[in-house]
């Protein structure tokens, strides 16, 4: 599945970006992505974290890679994600 054919479907799929912590499986990496929000009654930014599980299929993720990653169908019992592109690698 391309970018271009993600805003046919009735529901598009979610897109994330976020950082390889981890990449010790086979064909999975571990990602983690940070929602920022403003607090609703005292107004301060909070960041909240996430683990994301990753379908890396070709195992070229490194830890420290900047990812894109998308919502799929289960692939395993904690995998939800795939990879649509690398945005940055790690130095």
């Amino acid at each position: 599945m391309t970018d271009q054919e993600a805003p046919t479907r009735p529901n598009p799929r979610k897109v994330r970006e976020g950082v390889v912590v981890s990449n010790a499986m086979d064909r999975t990496a571990v990602v983690r992505i940070t929602n920022r929000k403003r607090h609703p009654r005292y107004g301060k930014t909070v960041a909240h974290t996430s683990k994301l599980f990753v379908h890396d299929e070709t195992n070229d993720l490194n830890v420290g890679d900047r990812v894109r990653i998308i919502e799929t169908r289960p692939l395993s019992k904690l995998k939800r994600w795939r990879i649509l592109e690398i945005v940055e690698r790690a130095r």
